[in-house]
């Protein structure tokens, strides 16, 4: 078996781990699980040849997963800024490797009104029910956090695009969770589902649609060669 699969065979039994733990209420395995999930599959996206900002993306996600096992305000906005740093990595990947041309233009527009618009709308019903001084960082980090969902969907489909989206989903649980909104049943097993199914599609779509334009490359190499 090779090393890449023994990663994401870790990374399986950290993530299945993790969310078994918090399904029971097994405090001790959620906090020894968590911190293990992002740098295993980091170390996977290493070895499959991953750009520097996915690894560095996967990284300062982390450094939030650490700093979010806190309750403290503190830590609370110092891992909101490892994740912040962490979707300005994502930009940058998808800037630099993503494709124009991802999904007809048509589409791009339908997906950059119906994202702005439930940025708008989650913002302008969350403001009221925040901390005062959380309403202007939680501004901030959601205006980003829409902004990578959206080049992922734009820049490497819909794998990618799927992890854009559900990264989305689950900091808004958090964000509901700090106004005091009613929660559903065990909302940090949802949170985590979303979150750590959000990293594995951005990861492994963003590696899937660079792989597939490297083929046709090394296939055209080969081709010369003979």
């Amino acid at each position: 078996m090779s090393h890449s699969r023994l990663l994401l065979g870790a990374f399986g039994l950290a993530a299945v781990t993790d969310l078994v733990s918090l399904a029971a209420g097994f405090d001790a395995g959620h906090t020894a699980a968590k911190p293990l999930l992002m740098p295993l599959l980091a170390l996977w996206a290493v070895l499959r040849r991953a750009p520097r900002p996915l690894v560095a993306a996967l990284l300062f996600g982390w450094g939030g997963d650490v700093l979010l096992l806190s309750d403290a305000e503190p830590a609370f906005l110092a891992g909101m800024g490892c994740f912040a740093a962490g979707h300005i990595c994502y930009l940058a990947l998808f800037r630099t490797h993503g494709s124009r041309y991802a999904v007809p233009r048509a589409r791009a527009g339908l997906l950059a009104l119906g994202y702005a618009t439930a940025l708008v709308a989650t913002v302008a019903l969350l403001w009221p029910d925040l901390p005062a001084d959380l309403r202007l960082p939680v501004a901030g980090y959601s205006l980003l956090l829409t902004a990578m969902a959206y080049r992922a969907a734009i820049r490497f489909g819909l794998f990618a695009g799927l992890g854009g989206a559900l990264f989305l989903l689950s900091d808004t649980l958090i964000a509901t969770g700090v106004a005091d909104w009613p929660q559903p049943p065990g909302p940090d097993f949802w949170i985590m589902l979303t979150y750590i199914a959000a990293q594995t599609l951005l990861a492994g779509g963003t590696l899937g649609a660079l792989n597939a334009r490297r083929a046709p490359a090394a296939t055209y190499g080969e081709m010369r060669a003979v």
